[in-house]
């Protein structure tokens, strides 16, 4: 439905009128809130600029970019996990440009060739009902998952169409790895985490409305999103996990072979600059992955999130080398099958 819903409104502003503006177009999976705060904006900021975004998974704006790379239909790829990023890099999807930023983002963060640079950080948290998950209930790390208090009560996204869940099933298999030579201790723990799982949902809205109508108690979820979902006053709320979590560079680059390439640079520009950045923060919980801003002037949740996140060692490069391969046969032998 969201995906629907957000492919309709950026159909409709594709279609709403032509003014004599450049249009500029975002394949993004930021969800509307933030989209729009920034079609907004930026407009104000670039009047002669028409901003037409279509909102969707992580892995759907990388499969339509790929799909449509003869001809090319986006000029911003606006966010996303840099591992996907890379698989783009890698395949030619993106143009070299370097924003007037990007000193301001750490190395790591930033892609090859000035491909694509980080924009803002995420990372997966364990999310919950509050009215139902309380006291000691309460998921502290990813193994609290596999208790049997949870057994059939997990809802997940589809990892398929979910950059956040297949960063997180990288992570495991990438851990798995380092500390045995061998992913199969990674896919002991998946085919445990598929038999606590009640269903996959391929809509992240219905999947927050089957979470807050206790239609399961737990999930694994995107903390910008949570974020949105406590300040709107659902009972949801959720805890980073005591053994880390993988930080996300949420990254942004400009497509190759845009048809739109000085509006595109326009707004890659603005977007990242300080002044945007904050006001990501402060409106729509985007943590900024810029390093030179005044801890005083970010909000306070920022702050709090900093203090409590911990970091996960994770190794990147094996997840973008692997992680296409290693969904696949989670989904061939994993998905439905883990209760065997």
């Amino acid at each position: 439905m969201a995906l629907l819903a957000g492919l309709a409104a950026g159909l409709w502003t594709q279609g709403c009128a032509d003014d004599g503006r450049t249009p500029l177009v975002l394949y993004s999976p930021h969800g509307p809130d933030l989209l729009r705060l920034m079609e907004r904006e930026f407009e104000a900021a670039h009047p002669q600029i028409d901003v037409r975004w279509l909102d969707m998974g992580s892995q759907d704006v990388y499969d339509r970019i790929r799909t449509e790379a003869a001809n090319p239909q986006a000029d911003v790829w606006y966010g996303g996990p840099d591992t996907i990023f890379l698989r783009g890099a890698d395949e030619g999807l993106l143009e070299g440009y370097r924003p007037p930023w990007a000193s301001a983002i750490p190395e790591a963060s930033r892609g090859p060739n000035d491909l694509f640079f980080g924009l803002y950080r995420t990372a997966p948290v364990l999310a919950y009902n509050s009215a139902t998950v309380t006291g000691e209930a309460i998921p502290r790390d990813w193994d609290d998952l596999l208790s049997e208090r949870f057994q059939g009560e997990v809802l997940m996204r589809d990892p398929l169409a979910s950059g956040t869940l297949r960063t997180l099933f990288g992570m495991v298999l990438a851990s798995s790895v380092a500390e045995t030579g061998s992913e199969e201790r990674g896919w002991q723990w998946l085919r445990r985490l598929d038999a606590q799982t009640k269903e996959y949902i391929l809509n992240p809205a219905l999947m927050i409305e089957k979470l807050t109508r206790q239609e399961g108690e737990v999930t694994i979820w995107e903390l910008t999103d949570m974020l949105w979902q406590r300040h709107r006053g659902r009972p949801l709320d959720f805890t980073f996990p005591s053994s880390g979590t993988p930080v996300i560079n949420d990254s942004i680059g400009l497509v190759a072979g845009a048809n739109h390439p000085q509006a595109a640079r326009a707004f890659i520009d603005w977007v990242g600059s300080a002044e945007v950045q904050e006001l990501a923060a402060r409106k729509a919980y985007r943590l900024p992955a810029r390093d030179d801003l005044p801890a005083e002037e970010l909000p306070e949740w920022a702050s709090q999130v900093l203090a409590e996140m911990v970091p996960a060692a994770t190794d990147w490069a094996l997840i973008a080398e692997r992680g296409g391969g290693w969904m696949e046969t989670w989904d061939r032998t994993v998905r439905g099958r883990g209760a065997e």
